[in-house]
């Protein structure tokens, strides 16, 4: 692997350890030629896929999204960086798992809303309010309900 210091071709790996869920391994390296350290870390990817938008556009997947959106909604939330990463390699195996090269970008966002919805409600609510696109205050009013709905079964 290249220095991203000094560009030198050859680093060497010091210590290597698994996540908390053994899907990626964190490797701490060191490069001889500017004895700057650094880290990288290694998932598994099965397959190359691409989100198909809903205006019929493509782009490569980016699993990075995924975590740059929860972390908008779970903005100030009392949910660790570490959760967030778990729940997005979830989502990923979930929607590799599934086998098609291309997945719609609605797959994607209902994904992400149900791992938010057993993580922490207010970024449900924050990320709904994005995902579901709503028009008018009366639309927001009809999923508030539903999720108040939703938190008294729970209690039951």
């Amino acid at each position: 692997m290249r220095c991203p210091f000094c560009g030198h071709e050859e680093t060497q790996v010091k210590d290597s350890r698994p996540s908390e869920d053994n899907s990626v391994i964190r490797r701490r390296r060191f490069c001889p030629e500017c004895e700057e350290r650094f880290t990288t870390f290694e998932r598994v990817q099965l397959r190359e896929m691409t989100v198909l938008k809903s205006g019929g556009r493509k782009q490569p997947f980016d699993r990075d999204k995924i975590i740059k959106s929860m972390q908008i909604a779970l903005q100030k939330r009392p949910v660790e960086i570490e959760e967030i990463e778990k729940t997005a390699s979830a989502i990923v195996r979930k929607l590799e798992s599934r086998g098609e090269q291309e997945i719609s970008s609605d797959v994607i966002g209902a994904e992400v809303m149900a791992e938010l919805k057993g993580l922490d409600a207010i970024g449900y609510i924050r990320y709904a309010s994005v995902y579901k696109d709503f028009r008018k205050p009366e639309d927001f009013d009809d999923f508030l309900e539903d999720v108040r709905a939703l938190k008294s079964k729970s209690k039951k």
